[in-house]
């Protein structure tokens, strides 16, 4: 098994292995990239080191699955991720599995009934995806067992004459997507359904609309909250009332009341609940730690 750490040359990965390449996309990552390395990269484009090279790591070995370490990162670049790759497969992979099978259909005998099967078997397929796109937050996987059926039957099944450049085609076509799908669900199901959870036993009942929120809040310029604003905004997160922060951070009262009004303005959040997320999808706070 191949595993990449900070030193491995991107681009000598990606010369053997050109399926990261929409991988690498989703960070924003564009083809180009020299002889950098993965941490040089990551370092000019603000990303994550070790939740790229967990999700690098995941794609090039089937038995590879770091749930621990991806746990660890948070909520946000998880939910960051799953969004770009759920773009991706919705306005890329399907799109180009569609074109596919058109152009296989057309340019197969259009007395051969099987293809009409197969095609319509594949609009079943596009319409259990159009139902489950932007709803990695949901518990609903992704329908790889209809893609494993489509790639089942041109396998085995298949009859009569076809064209079988253009089968080829779409069978390369269908694995891969069906390999990103499988790894879109892993994903989806051991790291980010379980920190939702997480949330609701810690009382975080509104989460969707927290998390939307904070996406949005994202995209606004905000300002650093100081050691001390981060202080408080743990003990806050942790269910202390103010009088017990003071305590035990051995300050007034009045510098308590004051750093939640700065928290406040700089993250733009209000609620206990909001910092409660905030706070756990940064990493500042574990789940175990709410009371």
């Amino acid at each position: 098994m191949t595993f990449l750490d900070t030193s491995s040359i991107l681009s000598h990965i990606i010369e053997e292995n050109h399926q990261l390449i929409p991988v690498i996309n989703r960070f924003g990552i564009k083809l180009g990239i020299g002889d950098k390395t993965i941490g040089e990269i990551c370092i000019s484009n603000n990303i994550n080191a070790e939740f790229f090279l967990a999700i690098l790591n995941t794609f090039l070995n089937e038995d590879y699955f770091p749930e621990r370490k991806l746990q660890k990162f948070g909520i946000e670049p998880v939910i960051d991720y799953l969004k770009h790759t759920d773009s991706y497969i919705q306005q890329a992979q399907l799109y180009n599995l569609e074109k596919h099978l058109n152009a296989f259909i057309a340019m197969s005998d259009p007395n051969n009934k099987q293809l009409e099967l197969i095609r319509r078997l594949f609009l079943h397929f596009k319409e259990e995806m159009a139902n489950v796109a932007g709803k990695y937050l949901a518990g609903i996987d992704t329908p790889v067992e209809l893609l494993h059926d489509l790639k089942h039957i041109f396998i085995k099944h298949i009859s009569g004459n076809f064209n079988e450049n253009m089968c080829y085609a779409v069978i390369f076509t269908i694995d891969s997507l069906e390999k990103d799908l499988t790894k879109y669900n892993r994903i989806r199901e051991k790291i980010l359904l379980p920190m939702i959870n997480d949330l609701k036993e810690s009382g975080v009942e509104n989460w969707e609309e927290i998390i939307k929120q904070y996406n949005e809040e994202k995209e606004a310029p905000s300002q650093d909250i100081s050691q001390r604003e981060l202080d408080v905004l743990r003990l806050v997160a942790q269910g202390y009332i103010n009088k017990e922060i003071a305590d035990k951070l051995n300050i007034s009262l009045n510098t308590v009341l004051s750093h939640r009004k700065n928290i406040t303005a700089k993250l733009g959040i209000k609620t206990v609940s909001g910092l409660i997320f905030y706070c756990i999808s940064r990493g500042y706070i574990s789940a175990d730690e709410i009371e």
